[in-house]
């Protein structure tokens, strides 16, 4: 038999809604870009087994690109410094904890993830440096684009459980929009998700030693390139 004659799974889409704002990306220009979206199979299901791939989190501007990042348990993702200054990117708490350690421009730092779980990504260097990684047991999982639509292909008939992440939504919000889905090989829409960001506040963090950060440095003197 061709491929031609091969059914690999059905093709799952959605879209979602950002609401209660102080992002004026989201309040003003409606972009509901970075939410996580995925299934995972229910219990009864044998798990997939797939190669680990590699992804990428540039530090660049002094910001890690991208800001939200979905990658299957057993990734590797490099981070790379583009920057004309030192950066440490690290976490230490939920998910997998791990440390660059300090390394200099034009090199880079790999990072194994081995178990799941939200990874929150700071650099040891500069506060305002933050990003999130979404390490996910299923390679069913999507992205929302800016207009908050996402798209999962190739998934195999049986039951699933949707789940999503929004790094400015609270656990009871995120909750309440999960489902359950059995799947055939028939195309499915899922129902418009509503995502409040209601009530969010955005709290300090401290850096890999548990203490509060010093004063940046004046890198702009040690390196031309560079902006305050």
């Amino acid at each position: 038999m061709g491929l031609a004659g091969v059914v690999f799974g059905a093709t799952v889409t959605g879209r979602v809604e950002l609401s209660d704002s102080r992002d004026p990306a989201v309040s003003k220009r409606k972009d509901y870009s970075g939410v996580v979206v995925w299934l995972e199979r229910e219990s009864s299901h044998a798990a997939v087994s797939r190669p680990p791939r590699k992804f990428t989190m540039e530090q660049k501007g002094k910001k890690f690109t991208p800001h939200i990042l979905a990658i299957p348990v057993g990734s590797i993702v490099d981070f790379p410094n583009f920057d004309p200054i030192f950066h440490n990117a690290f976490s230490n708490f939920a998910g997998q904890p791990f440390d660059t350690g300090l390394y200099a421009p034009g090199t880079t730092r790999q990072v194994h993830f081995r178990r799941g779980g939200i990874v929150r990504v700071f650099c040891n260097i500069h506060s305002n440096m933050t990003a999130v990684i979404a390490v996910l047991e299923t390679p069913y999982f999507a992205e929302t684009d800016p207009r908050g639509t996402w798209r999962i292909d190739e998934v195999p008939a049986g039951g699933y459980q949707l789940r999503v992440f929004h790094e400015r939504a609270s656990e009871s919000n995120l909750r309440a929009l999960e489902r359950s889905l059995t799947l055939s090989v028939d195309d499915v829409e899922a129902p418009l998700m509503r995502i409040s960001e209601s009530g969010y506040l955005e709290v300090p963090h401290k850096n890999k030693l548990g203490q509060d950060y010093s004063p940046p440095p004046r890198e702009h003197i040690l390196y031309p390139g560079a902006r305050e």
